[in-house]
């Protein structure tokens, strides 16, 4: 028998471990059924769930669950990724806190009695650390509910994943795709590394823009620059002008004597520089700004670097500012450029500064010798894959902004300043030569033979970005480079669920790395989710307040109403998904009305005979419910097929609620407590049926629940546990009680309807008056009159009125209308005339709403979430205007 009250908690915590423990997670790659493989996007080691990692991987064990009832055999391939610059940091933190730094060339070493740590010992503090809590987020993912094949998780630092990444990162540079070269890139100083775009995120910062006059080299004219970093003019090499602007056009050609410096410079004409912006004028310090290195090639200006990789003015800068930080040297430029009567004048400007996420510094534009892949060769074979329908992206413009990054691809920086990570295998000898093998002693023996003899050699220091160890991730996690049973089953693997936001960083690289080492794709679609934001559309950020902690609401609400919520937003059209915390609150509540439901059936002694015959049933009521549930079962089966996983939890839940619980139940409720008989045993067969292939249905979405009640209902004792059920086979629709209960339905609903709009009092029980019945409506009033009575509150039914009478609600359905005479319950006059006040508001709100949006400097400039919200409320309100004019419309006077 089931409890009273459901309790998700208690459910929870007692069904995964036994899922776990059974097996039923379990790949079996020597089985002939056909393979379905996800690889998790692979948590940070360091991490612990939040959000986004709720959505993505519900939507993964969605996909999953429903495949293995669907007979394939199934891999959730589970790992973690080691997340170098994060790790690092937190251990570096961690450490810190007990008086201990690292012993870094270069760094402030405080007192000088702290203990530093050299590589090695702070490597083992690092495993120590993992050792000890990098098992949080998997822990946590299993609360979720994730069905992964965790015996044979992975992990981006292990034996078979490292042996992994030496191997292709040797092979691609014996293939000249990998390379040293001095570029820029994004500098963090306070992590000392180089970084990628993803670890940068821009801030709106108040500032100021300097107009500094460069003097014109013999000759009493200046040319006046605006620069938002004066500590950069030190590095200056040229000034760009438009070559079409009037103010400045006749100065190019000409040279500049920077100030503070005494460098001859040119004055160059070039596109990049704006006449409608601060001066006209730009200074260019290709070792600074990204757009100033391109400047500087196509001009073949020289690069001069006037920052250390503490972002302090180094040795290229005058000696008075050697050492500074970047700051202190801002400020005493500008006041050097202003006693010199140089600096023309300040203004307050607003503009973005690119800080990294993790030092939560301002990026420098840095330039360093660093190991390029080459990414635009390697891009190749994926943009073809993607072009021929080799992968397939959900949504399709997926596609079109995977191949605009992909065509304008840049090289990718593939070293990190970092200790923690999978160090480059390249060894320097004593001239920089270097050799990049697989081992030190492959190293060595292609030194010896390159020199001729023994020599010293020294191992570059770097590791590589985690995106390089991540991008091998479909194949290296199924044990490539040994030619494995699961590689050869399960690669390419059948589906990759990510977010919008690494389809470059990771989703893109992946594609030419498994193209490259495998000679295909590595998933054959890429299904693409929005970010999970706050109802009101903006960001999830501590420093907003507005996080969601997706731990905090499975403690309260159970890990399905999270799952539910997750799946019911993920609209494969939205950018951004709005959580509510009401919306977790509603999932529990439909877990607790499928629960109750369930009780009743149970109490009212439904029960599935062995032989029961689903053909069999006679009651047009049950032929309708079997023809729903097959009707339901088609449509959730299409959408998770189409990965428009919203449409399915839609589905199941207009169907469990709104069908099987309200309408079923309600029809059926004078069957199952009426006396006993044939129509009896039957109603409670079907109600079993439809209970047990329901929970089928539900299970891939909330499989704590489904479990639980499949357990309860006895089908585990005789079928084994639901997790490794068949997924259910539609039955046939029976067209004839299709049509009948459906009209009832309709009927019901639309006076329940129209009574509400119409403030007509709950307890008003009014008389139904039919006009223009045809002979099949009479009769299903005949049949079905107790229902509707009790159902419509209605007080009795007259299915042969000549006409509706003045003071009437009005509906139309089918050939015939309904009225009901309301003028003695209600004022109609005054109902008339609230009615059309709202619809006059409405219409006014929709009105201005239009404007709004029509207006673009509001669309353009307003944030993302706030044009959403206008939308919104916009649907809302037509929809609630178009409602109450049909209700003005039934009301006859």
């Amino acid at each position: 028998m089931l409890d009273k009250t459901y309790d998700p908690k208690e459910i929870e915590a007692r069904r995964y471990p036994e899922w776990e423990q059974s097996g039923a997670f379990k790949a079996h790659p020597e089985s002939a059924k056909p393979p379905y493989c996800i690889v998790i996007p692979p948590p940070n080691v360091t991490g612990s769930l939040h959000m986004g990692h709720a959505l993505d991987n519900t939507l993964q064990d969605i996909l999953i669950r429903w495949r293995r009832m669907k007979g394939d055999d199934v891999l959730w391939q589970p790992g973690t990724d080691h997340a170098g610059i994060a790790t690092q940091m937190v251990v570096v933190r961690n450490l810190e806190q007990e008086g201990i730094g690292l012993a870094i060339e270069g760094a402030d070493r405080g007192d000088g009695n702290r203990k530093l740590l050299n590589r090695e010992e702070f490597l083992a503090k690092v495993w120590e650390w993992k050792a000890y809590s990098g098992g949080t987020i998997t822990s946590q993912l299993r609360r979720l509910g994730a069905s992964c094949d965790w015996s044979r998780e992975r992990f981006t630092m292990d034996e078979g994943l490292s042996r992994a990444v030496v191997k292709v990162f040797v092979d691609l540079y014996r293939q000249g795709l990998i390379y040293k070269d001095n570029r820029l890139v994004n500098w963090d100083p306070k992590m000392l590394t180089a970084i990628s775009d993803l670890e940068v995120e821009s801030r709106e910062v108040k500032g100021h823009l300097w107009y500094f006059k460069y003097p014109i080299e013999n000759s009493d004219e200046h040319i006046v620059v605006a620069t938002t970093r004066p500590e950069t003019m030190l590095g200056d090499t040229a000034v760009a002008v438009h070559p079409d602007d009037p103010k400045w056009k006749h100065l190019i050609g000409k040279h500049v004597i920077l100030p503070l410096v005494g460098r001859r410079i040119p004055i160059v004409g070039d596109e990049y520089s704006d006449p409608e912006k601060g001066s006209g004028a730009v200074k260019i310090t290709p070792a600074h700004d990204f757009n100033d290195f391109e400047v500087g090639r196509r001009h073949k200006l020289e690069a001069i670097s006037v920052l250390d990789k503490f972002a302090r003015l180094n040795e290229n800068a005058p000696e008075k500012y050697r050492g500074l930080d970047r700051f202190e040297a801002r400020k005493k430029i500008v006041a050097d450029m202003e006693e010199q009567g140089l600096l023309e004048k300040i203004e307050p400007h607003t503009h973005a500064v690119p800080y990294g996420d993790r030092g939560g510094v301002p990026v420098e534009p840095f330039l360093t010798e660093q190991w390029y892949a080459d990414a635009k060769k390697l891009a190749e074979a994926p943009i073809a894959a993607a072009r021929d329908g080799r992968v397939t992206f959900v949504p399709e413009r997926g596609r079109d902004d995977f191949f605009r990054w992909m065509e304008n691809i840049e090289p990718w920086c593939v070293s990190r300043q970092l200790w923690w990570g999978h160090q480059i295998p390249a060894w320097y000898g004593p001239d920089r030569k270097v050799f990049v093998a697989a081992s030190e002693g492959e190293a060595r023996a292609e030194a010896r033979q390159h020199y001729g003899k023994d020599v010293p050699l020294e191992r570059d220091p770097d590791v590589l970005d985690t995106w390089f160890s991540s991008a091998l991730w479909p194949f290296s996690t199924l044990g490539w480079p040994d030619e494995t049973e699961a590689l050869k089953k399960y690669y390419p693997t059948s589906v990759l669920v990510t977010g919008w936001d690494i389809l470059f960083f990771w989703v893109a690289r992946m594609m030419m790395m498994g193209m490259h080492f495998m000679g295909d794709v590595p998933f054959r679609t890429v299904y693409l989710h929005g970010l999970v934001t706050d109802e009101k559309g903006q960001k999830m950020s501590k420093s907003k307040g507005n996080v969601i902690d997706p731990l905090e609401l499975i403690d309260k609400y159970g890990a399905d109403a999270l799952r539910f919520t997750m799946a019911s937003l993920a609209s494969s059209a939205a950018g951004r998904l709005r959580l509510a915390t009401a919306r977790v609150e509603g999932s529990r509540n439909f877990a607790t009305k499928l629960w109750n439901a369930t009780r009743f059936a149970e109490m009212n002694g439904a029960a599935l005979p062995d032989d029961f015959d689903l053909p069999s049933a006679t009651l047009t009521v049950n032929k309708w419910m079997l023809g729903e549930l097959a009707r339901a079962n088609i449509a959730v089966d299409k959408a998770l097929a189409d990965f428009r996983l919203n449409e399915a939890a839609n589905t199941l839940y207009e169907f469990i609620w709104g069908v099987v619980c309200d309408w079923y139940v309600e029809l059926t409720k004078p069957v199952l407590q009426g006396p006993d008989g044939a129509e009896k045993d039957e109603t409670r067969a079907v109600t079993a049926y439809v209970l047990r292939e329901t929970i089928k249905l539900l299970h891939p979405v909330m499989p704590f629940i489904t479990e639980e009640l499949w357990d309860k209902l006895g089908h585990r004792e005789k079928h084994g546990m639901l997790i490794g059920q068949a997924w259910p086979a539609p039955t046939a629709i029976d067209a004839a009680a299709d049509g009948e209960i459906s009209w009832l339905v309709k009927l019901i609903s639309d006076i329940r309807s129209a009574r509400a709009e119409l403030n007509v009092p709950a307890g008003a029980k009014l008389k139904l008056l039919v006009v223009g019945a045809d002979g099949t409506t009479k009769q299903r009033l005949q049949v079905h009159q107790a229902a509707i009575e009790r159902l419509a509150r209605v007080d009795g039914i007259d299915a042969a009125a000549e006409a509706a009478p003045k003071a009437a609600l009005q509906i139309v359905v089918g050939e015939a209308t309904y009225a009901l005479p309301v003028g003695e319950v209600i004022d109609l006059k005054a109902e008339s005339v609230r009615l059309q006040k709202e619809i006059k508001k409405l219409a006014d709100e929709v009105g201005k709403i239009d404007a709004k949006l029509a207006n673009a400097a509001f669309v353009s400039r307003a944030p993302e979430e706030v044009v959403e919200e206008q939308r919104e409320r916009r649907s809302q309100a037509e929809q609630t205007r178009i409602r109450l004019s049909a209700a003005l419309e039934r009301l006859a006077t």
